[in-house]
């Protein structure tokens, strides 16, 4: 049997193998339509290896993907999108502010991949996937595990299932859908804050899912997949980086590692300004430090996160859609 490997003619997203007849891939054509995402931008950070890829569904309808550049040469991690908007409206997130059009498709997430897959400089791999672009994936929890499925499998784009990373803002009901899934990736909570006062203010979905349904979710899935979670935090100066947010913080990571054993990956991620009307400021240096340092005091072990290609609106927060110069 050919290696997967080997590369051939392009059907559904998936490289065929080179021994495939040309009859055989044109009768596997002929049996579905073969959909198209189009490059609409392609734009790369002037201070970092970031990339992003602005790109055009087949309705008019646009999302983006960024290229995240890992350690190792040559390995990169491909951010999705897995709708087209987002109906959660986080306070300090760009895409919030565009309401949700609709959900993604399965294959649309997969083409994503696919498309900058084939864009990769000689050598160069996918090593893994993050489902934090545009949407809420656990609000297309269904897609999204399909399009997994896809990405994982041999035939696809075989990447590791724990090198796919899929995050919420917290929809319990996701969670335990990936849990029943059997999936084996990892499960990043966007936590923002323990104290359901200020979380609230930042993230409306605490009004419907409080944080504790979400840890109670999450430690289910933990039962199950037995890999740590990442929980992370944004520090956004003056707002959720105080001694009662620390406290709490710190609380909350105690009882989750009384409750299943594991002590979650606490990832700090700078803020990243949204544009006009934005309402909060990164934390600085030194609230940034004092808050990191303030959380390892108490026993959490913390790392910060690079949030990169801020030059071209591809860092963490800042996804809309459009390419950076208009």
């Amino acid at each position: 049997m050919a290696s997967v490997h080997q590369r051939g003619d392009d059907v559904l997203g998936v490289r065929m193998p080179k021994m495939a007849r040309r009859v055989e891939v044109d009768a596997i054509a002929a049996c579905f339509r073969v959909g198209r995402l189009t490059v609409v931008a392609r734009e790369a950070s002037t201070i970092d290896p970031f990339v992003k890829y602005v790109l055009e569904c087949e309705d008019g309808a646009r999302i983006e993907a960024v290229r995240i550049p890992l350690e190792k040469p040559g390995r990169f991690v491909v951010c999705v999108s897995s709708q087209v908007g987002c109906a959660l409206g986080c306070a300090f997130c760009a895409t919030g502010r565009l309401g949700l059009a609709r959900n993604l498709e399965a294959w649309e997430i997969v083409e994503q991949v696919r498309i900058v897959r084939r864009d990769l400089p000689e050598g160069g791999r996918v090593h893994g996937v993050v489902f934090q672009g545009m949407g809420e994936p656990l609000a297309n929890v269904e897609r999204v595990i399909a399009a997994i499925k896809v990405l994982h499998d041999p035939c696809g784009a075989a990447i590791d299932q724990r090198a796919i990373t899929v995050c919420t803002v917290g929809i319990p009901s996701g969670i335990r859908r990936l849990t029943a899934s059997g999936l084996r990736v990892r499960l990043g909570l966007s936590i923002t804050s323990a104290r359901r006062e200020t979380r609230r203010s930042l993230v409306p979905v605490e009004n419907a899912n409080p944080l504790t349904e979400v840890l109670a979710a999450a430690a289910e899935y933990v039962d199950v997949n037995g890999d740590a979670p990442m929980f992370a935090v944004t520090p956004l100066a003056g707002v959720n980086t105080t001694d009662e947010d620390v406290a709490a913080f710190g609380a909350m990571i105690a009882e989750f590692r009384a409750r299943t054993g594991v002590s979650p990956r606490v990832s700090i991620v700078p803020y990243n300004a949204i544009g006009e009307g934005d309402r909060f400021l990164r934390a600085d240096e030194a609230e940034s430090t004092r808050f990191r340092d303030a959380l390892s005091a108490i026993g959490v072990p913390v790392v910060r996160r690079y949030s990169g290609g801020g030059d071209v609106g591809a860092a963490c927060g800042q996804l809309v859609a459009r390419p950076s110069s208009t």
